[in-house]
């Protein structure tokens, strides 16, 4: 292993660290501003971007002056060293990496068009290989054990795989930290069951991912985060895209909603996880649960609308 909407005036002091555990990638995305279906052939642009769920994280919380570093594996190939090289450029920290000699660099792609995602593959099949692997540094005593567990903030994604999710919702090492939590897809959200039956955590998710972990349909945001509680979660916020947006909490079984600002959406993709580090760099900077909620919801707004959400 290789150990290698907030303004500037307000955003928390680079000290936080925060801990994002998860698929670190690069993004391959092409989109088009015309509409889409099945079988359309059009025109547009396609870039390669740092990716995953945990490095969207992460580099959206490096924007709000936190200090997230990585937990994650990279290849030991070229497309490895060059995302390495981006992580540092865009204030990640990597020293915590796992290099593996045979698993190659994760990558996922996406199509979209003028009307949002039309298809995704992620291909997260080294992070899945890898294992507990990346989670040595938090209990090999490079940032904790067992006994003296890590107490920071820990966001994950779940493009984990259901025994390393179960591991860290139960082993001890994990007892102090601020786990925050966000499925990496709804085809995924089955993964986050483990913090449910442990009552662990802050989950992330939106309104069809609360759904499948309720084994229910869910017609608001308020409903959905208040079953989540009674089916175990310690504290959940639940999206409904442009509608409304709850978070709720075991210790007050109360729920707050807003609605998030209107914009005109110009890209989808990893709007989840800059509302997760946007409510993250919020609560870093002592604000309340509406305040917090508000600034994500903001955030999100302004990433789907085109512009970085600072």
């Amino acid at each position: 292993m290789t150990q290698d909407a907030s303004s500037p005036a307000t955003a928390p002091k680079a000290s936080v660290q925060v801990l994002c555990i998860g698929s670190v990638l690069w993004d391959i995305i092409g989109r088009s501003p015309a509409e889409m279906r099945r079988g359309s052939d059009m025109p547009g642009r396609i870039t390669r971007l740092p990716g995953g769920v945990a490095m969207n994280i992460a580099m959206t919380l490096a924007r709000f002056g936190l200090q997230p570093s990585l937990l994650s594996t990279v290849g030991r190939d070229p497309e490895g060293d060059e995302l390495i090289a981006a992580c540092a450029h865009l204030g990640c920290r990597t020293e915590y990496l796992y290099r593996s000699d045979d698993l190659p660099t994760d990558r996922y792609m996406a199509v979209e068009g003028g009307n949002g995602l039309i298809a995704a593959i992620a291909d997260a099949h080294s992070l899945e290989a890898a294992g507990d692997k990346i989670l040595q540094p938090l209990l090999d005593g490079t940032l904790g054990t067992a006994r003296t567990p890590y107490a920071g903030i820990i966001a994950l994604d779940g493009n984990l795989t259901l025994t390393l999710l179960g591991e860290i919702a139960s082993n001890p090492g994990f007892a102090e930290a601020d786990l925050r939590v966000a499925p990496a897809s709804p085809g995924k959200a089955e993964r986050l069951r483990p913090f449910l039956l442990h009552s662990r955590g802050t989950l992330y998710v939106n309104l069809e991912e609360a759904g499948i972990l309720c084994q229910d349909r869910f017609t608001d945001s308020k409903s959905a985060a208040l079953a989540l509680l009674d089916r175990g979660a310690s504290r959940v916020l639940v999206t409904d895209g442009g509608a409304s947006a709850s978070e709720a909490s075991a210790h007050t079984m109360t729920a707050i909603t807003q609605k998030p600002p209107r914009v005109t959406v110009a890209r989808v993709t990893g709007a989840g996880d800059t509302f997760m580090a946007a409510h993250i760099a919020a609560e870093a900077r002592g604000e309340d649960r509406q305040a917090a909620l508000s600034s994500a919801l903001q955030a999100a707004a302004t990433y789907v609308s085109g512009e970085p959400p600072l």
